[in-house]
């Protein structure tokens, strides 16, 4: 099995590929109106529209309304992108904060308020952990 992607579903898609387009820095690949993708190395993140929750099961799911996932990139330099985002992202968790696990962590909230975290490993286990 391979962890392949990650859906977001919103209300507003164009909204939600622009903000994530500005703070990857990947180009979203549409589908149709409903249905975009941002694909990296690692996974993709797909964003739907609620008009597409039907096609799975009625009400399964429901946009902003996440209070428990938080959607990870690992970044070259959280600290310059914190810098390059400052003035756009609007709802800062946290500035660049080293974890105890090794991580240099930002943490902010896209515009639907799902948790975004991006980060830099900084140990030399993290780093290890990482290393492509």
């Amino acid at each position: 099995m391979d962890f392949v992607s990650i859906r977001i579903i919103t209300s507003d898609v164009a909204r939600l590929v622009e903000f994530y387009e500005r703070t990857t820095g990947v180009q979203a690949t549409w589908a149709t109106e409903d249905f975009a993708e941002l694909k990296t190395a690692g996974a993709t993140l797909a964003i739907a529209s609620t008009r597409t929750v039907p096609l799975f099961a009625p009400g399964s799911a429901r946009p902003a309304d996440n209070h428990s996932v938080i959607t990870e990139f690992l970044v070259d330099d959280v600290d310059r992108i914190h810098q390059n985002l400052t003035g756009f992202v609007t709802d800062f968790v946290n500035e660049p904060t080293t974890m105890p696990w090794g991580n240099r962590s930002l943490l902010f909230r896209d515009p639907d308020g799902n948790l975004v975290n991006f980060f830099t490993p900084v140990t030399r286990a993290a780093i290890e952990k990482f290393a492509r």
